[in-house]
């Protein structure tokens, strides 16, 4: 199924009403031509009914159609999965886990680790793609005041660097959000070499750990930010967006896991404009991520 097939709720209900259903699916999007062993590379398999496993002919190991990705020995069905995907899809505000918990009948953790790993492979998914054209740069924070706590640059709040790409015409394009632990030079080029495509333009303001490092490889402008012009004024817009985004559903986040919901923002962000697609597009997002164990996230 292409990622551009809109799907409505009744059809989903009738189109997945079943693990049979749901692993077909999964099948077609994982090997949309053939078969290919994850091992080995074959392309030729027998179908182990009774255990749901395709077993390479050539090396012999058996694949199933979630082997290898964020729902690789999942205890939960394969319908859980699916609606837990499209409850997550269609609610443009975040879905948190005691909503999920609720919602599916599953134990609060399970729905925690589940939106973890759905929230994974939609951050592997945006790692595909960098920033280019003309782009917006800043940094911003996360989190509650500290009592008596610095303001500004200094604080002591959870530090983010933002990066926008706009369009032609100037309007928002595509974002990027990545916690970082320092705003010192180097620090700031690793963000911008590693999101922004080499010789972009790059607008920011005139804070002087930007000048060098955005400098060295990239067209720089930049000018004293001044809030009543429109400097920045994209990015700013969608800090205050992901703001309210974590602050809304996600109520008292801590720092440990504050990145996956930044790019939970930033995936739903980037495609807005399919807003009716995002279920198979996100479901293949899922299909094509890796292994996040529970210890990961705990530990």
């Amino acid at each position: 199924m292409a990622n551009q097939e809109k799907i409505s709720f009744a059809d989903f209900q009738k189109r997945f009403n079943s693990e049979d259903a749901c692993r077909e699916y999964l099948y077609k999007l994982r090997w949309p031509n053939r078969f290919i062993c994850p091992k080995c590379g074959g392309v030729d398999c027998y179908h182990i009914i009774r255990r749901n496993k395709y077993q390479c002919a050539q090396c012999r190991y058996q694949a199933s159609v979630t082997s290898g990705t964020v729902m690789h020995k999942s205890k939960l069905s394969l319908q859980t999965w699916f609606w837990a995907i499209y409850l997550v899809s269609r609610d443009k505000r975040g879905y948190s886990a005691t909503q999920l918990e609720a919602e599916l009948n599953i134990a609060y953790s399970s729905a925690w680790y589940l939106l973890h790993r759905i929230r994974s492979a939609m951050a592997e998914r945006d790692s595909e793609y960098m920033l280019s054209a003309i782009v917006e740069l800043d940094d911003t924070y996360f989190g509650a005041p500290t009592e008596g706590g610095k303001r500004g640059r200094g604080t002591e709040k959870t530090k983010v660097m933002v990066a926008v790409s706009k369009t032609k015409n100037g309007k928002p394009d595509y974002l990027k959000m990545k916690i970082i632990d320092n705003l010192r030079g180097e620090t700031v080029g690793d963000f911008a070499k590693a999101f922004i495509v080499k010789g972009s333009t790059v607008q920011s303001d005139t804070y002087r750990s930007y000048q060098k490092p955005l400098a060295d490889d990239f067209e720089h402008q930049f000018e004293v930010f001044d809030s009543n012009s429109d400097t920045l004024k994209w990015l700013h817009t969608l800090v205050g967006n992901a703001k309210a985004f974590v602050n809304g559903t996600f109520h008292g986040l801590g720092d440990k896991h504050l990145q996956s919901y930044l790019d939970e923002f930033c995936y739903r962000f980037n495609r807005r404009d399919f807003r009716n697609q995002i279920f198979p597009r996100l479901l293949c997002a899922v299909v094509n991520s890796n292994i996040l164990g529970y210890a990961d996230l705990t530990r």
